[in-house]
């Protein structure tokens, strides 16, 4: 009897936000790197999940619109980057709703991930009341991805590295990269693909941005198809089997 394996998944997604916050108050990378990443996407044919902050949304609803258009899918990030820990609840609530107030006038809005992966477990709640089934506001590399988790109806579906780990010289990224689990999630940010090399801002932030990330990427892709990693949007779990788990 032949026993079945499951593909393995690999969810590729993408923080639409203002230039490396809090340090930076540019969108370069949304003007500049949104379209030579969508360009590499459309490439290699595969489709992403890109969390918008509601005020990027606004501001450049043409960019919103033509990802929408090449078949990404579109997820809340919050309204205006704010850190939700510093939030107290009716100032979490406002931000998520006026969030997918501006997010839901492109379509429909099934998933969130808070600004610097980082949202109280007690505001859970607020996010089913705003109508969203996935939550990718976890980190398996942060210490408060061990904390016991809250009983939730969402698919909670954590990021598995931080996306700087992508821009590494191949020979470490690979290695990190191939002893990730299914499913892996992975991020990366616009601003990421404008050169930053120059700006007064953290390392991590602006080492081998511009040109070469976009060449890291691809190749990142690349190794994941070589694998026969399926490419999944977060709105996926919703209707088919997948082995992310619920909160």
């Amino acid at each position: 009897m032949t026993i079945m394996t499951a593909a393995p998944k690999i969810f590729l997604t993408i923080d639409m936000e203002p230039d490396c916050p809090p340090y930076l108050n540019t969108f370069r990378g949304v003007t500049e790197g949104a379209r030579l990443l969508l360009g590499l996407l459309e490439e290699e044919n595969v489709k992403a999940t890109f969390f918008v902050t509601g005020q990027i949304a606004k501001d450049y609803p043409d960019i919103i619109r033509g990802l929408i258009t090449q078949g990404h899918e579109v997820g809340s990030h919050g309204f205006n980057h704010s850190d939700y820990t510093t939030l107290d609840r009716a100032g979490a609530q406002r931000d998520i709703e006026l969030s997918l107030e501006i997010l839901r006038q492109f379509g429909p809005v099934y998933s969130f991930r808070s600004p610097y992966l980082k949202f109280p477990q007690t505001y859970l709640d607020l996010l089913e009341k705003a109508g969203l089934s996935v939550d990718s506001s976890q980190a398996k590399y942060k210490p408060s991805y061990l904390q016991k988790t809250r009983s939730t109806t969402l698919r909670r579906i954590p990021a598995s590295i931080t996306s700087s780990v992508l821009r590494l010289p191949a020979w470490i990224r690979n290695r990190w990269l191939g002893a990730l689990e299914s499913p892996v999630v992975l991020f990366v940010h616009p601003w990421e693909f404008v050169d930053l090399r120059k700006e007064n801002i953290p390392l991590d932030c602006r080492f081998k941005t511009g040109g070469a990330a976009l060449r890291c990427l691809q190749e990142v892709i690349q190794f994941y198809k070589e694998r026969n990693f399926q490419f999944k949007k977060m709105q996926d779990v919703l209707t088919e089997p997948c082995d992310a788990g619920s909160g």
